[in-house]
């Protein structure tokens, strides 16, 4: 959430509720809606790193409200997080070591594991297909979130299918 919330904030001054709302209008309701709580957590922590520096703005009719901006610290933490690439592919999944271990135990059928995840992957491609139906249009970024994460799905039922092959010839 820090370096999200610095990318934001890169753009100008603003307060945690603020910077919870552009989140969720830019990424849309596929991605987990961030909790305004963690926001401010997170945001006390990068003012306490020196990332971010805040600054408290007296309301008349409501509390008072601190709003952030970055430091140069901040800019440089940035575009480092730019720079560097993704951790990909995936080499440390559960799923994977449930399926890798389940022989060892004796307490899971291998074939029963991987129906039980390609069930799990259906639900919720259908689920982010309801959801890309319903979401506005305009938000490209909320459906290019969406695509992704369908095309990722897809991948891993494809590779559930290969275990699957690849099991059962061993029996």
């Amino acid at each position: 959430m820090r370096l999200p919330l610095l990318a934001l904030l890169a753009r100008g001054p603003a307060h945690g509720y603020e910077l919870k709302q552009d989140l969720e209008q830019l990424l849309g309701a596929a991605y987990p809606q961030p909790n305004v709580g963690q926001i401010y957590v997170t945001l006390g922590r990068l003012e306490k790193t020196g990332l971010i520096a805040g600054e408290a703005i007296e309301q008349s009719s409501r509390p008072n409200k601190k709003v952030y901006h970055l430091t140069e610290a901040g800019h440089e933490a940035l575009r480092a997080w730019f720079e560097e690439t993704a951790d990909e592919p995936r080499v440390r999944d559960e799923f994977f070591m449930k399926l890798a271990l389940a022989p060892q135990t004796g307490l899971a059928d291998q074939i029963s594991l991987i129906n039980r995840q390609r069930r799990q992957y259906l639900n919720t491609m259908r689920q982010l297909s309801k959801l890309a139906a319903a979401e506005d249009r305009d938000n490209r970024i909320s459906h290019l979130l969406i695509e992704g994460a369908m095309l990722h799905l897809q991948a891993d039922l494809d590779w559930l299918e290969r275990c699957q092959e690849e099991l059962e010839e061993l029996r």
